[in-house]
């Protein structure tokens, strides 16, 4: 007989999203005696968003992960395993090892996954170093060191069909290896490519403006509304398909960044939470599922239509975590997610452009300065303050005391 587990709130996922909730409820419950759960398989916890940086040579790998055992909140039960099946109607889930969990409220934050395997010849292409890719941590520093090695020729990034994480890496890098061959003076010897199955650079006007002038600028050559499809890796050649027509292109390349698809987790595809596409199923503003209502859902996985952002997720922790204080007191949770993203753009080396915005692609910046420019500070924001915020507020609920009233 399978092994029964009790708790009265259940956390699936223990990224940025599940360990900030887990820290913000227990340091905003007022009794500090809440039964919390984290179900997390992996031993290791990773800054994400700092492997830009190291692909770009600006951070060391081993400073973007911490143990997963130091970034669990005090107090906070550990189950290391993985969700297996969902059986809401129960308050129940299933894990990989068999154990049967048992809540009166469940909040689902079991980011995303990754799908190398979609494009053919990507897998063995990564292998044998003909691409490189910032989107996996052992990946990252392959990057900087092809950056490093790279002589001339044609250099390709790209950029795929949404939904994936962070979505402003996939240019980020560009400008980053644009200004690493500009110092080491290959620049001239290169011809420059960015693919993306997006219609524009940016869907923000006031930041695509200055994203627009930052490609003139840098002479990179943009190819819209094509996503990779392909990777001829014996003639080192990637293949596009144009969005609307579907007609092909292949590319030779010398260099090759690839920002890969992605997916839903396995544990949510064909699960009774998950929408026809297999996303978390959530209302988009209380970020409540809209049939079982003792269950929430937050950051990569879900189906809101926002950017898959750290940001994002810690907004809508929030949300989250008022809504279900609210709702663990006996009253009803109204809390309202906007969408908010934010995007901290690296246009070069000292160079960044941060932007914020919400469901409706309206500007909704942070500080009393114009953002949409490209200024230093908000690189060293970047690199220095937000992994700093991360690690010690972020994650430690340090800034439940702060919130909006």
């Amino acid at each position: 007989m399978a092994e029964t587990i009790s708790h009265k709130v259940v956390i699936v996922g223990g990224g940025t999203a599940g360990i900030a909730v887990a820290s913000h409820l227990k340091k905003l419950e007022e009794s500090g005696a809440l039964d919390i759960a984290i179900l997390e398989p992996k031993d290791v916890h990773y800054y994400q968003p700092g492997w830009t940086l190291v692909g770009g040579g600006e951070m060391k790998p081993k400073a973007t992960w911490r143990p997963m055992k130091a970034v669990i909140p005090q107090g906070v039960a550990w189950i290391q395993d993985a969700v297996a099946h969902f059986d809401p109607d129960a308050n129940t889930l299933t894990t990989a090892s068999g154990k049967q969990i048992r809540y009166e409220y469940l909040v689902v934050a079991a980011g995303i996954e990754i799908a190398w395997e979609q494009i053919p010849g990507l897998e063995e292409a990564l292998q044998r170093n003909l691409a490189v890719s910032i989107y996996d941590y052992d990946l990252a520093p392959k990057v900087w060191e092809a950056i490093k090695g790279f002589s001339g020729g044609t250099a390709i990034f790209t950029q795929p069909k949404p939904p994936f994480k962070c979505p402003g890496a996939a240019q980020k890098i560009a400008y980053l290896a644009d200004d690493a061959w500009r110092k080491r003076n290959v620049r001239g010897k290169t011809k420059l490519l960015f693919f993306s199955a997006a219609p524009s650079i940016f869907p923000v006007k006031r930041y695509a403006k200055t994203l627009n002038e930052v490609l003139k600028r840098k002479a990179i050559e943009t190819h819209f509304q094509h996503h990779l499809v392909a990777i001829d890796v014996d003639n080192k050649q990637a293949v596009f398909e144009h969005i609307a027509t579907g007609d092909r292109q292949s590319h030779a390349f010398d260099f090759l960044h690839v920002t890969p698809p992605m997916r839903p987790p396995a544990c949510l595809r064909s699960s009774p939470l998950a929408d026809e596409a297999g996303w978390m199923n959530v209302d988009k503003h209380t970020l409540r599922h809209p049939k079982y209502q003792n269950v929430y859902g937050l950051g990569d996985c879900t189906n809101t239509p926002n950017s898959k952002t750290a940001a994002a997720c810690r907004a809508q922790t929030y949300v989250v975590v008022s809504n279900l204080l609210t709702e663990l007191a006996g009253g009803r949770g109204i809390s309202a997610y906007d969408g908010y993203a934010s995007c901290p753009l690296i246009t070069g080396y000292g160079k960044l452009v941060l932007a914020e915005f919400d469901y409706n692609l309206q500007p909704k910046e942070t500080f009393p300065i114009d953002q949409s420019k490209e200024r230093r500070s908000m690189y060293y924001f970047k690199k220095y303050f937000l992994p700093w915020y991360y690690w010690n507020v972020l994650l430690k609920g340090g800034d439940a005391t702060i919130w909006p009233a």
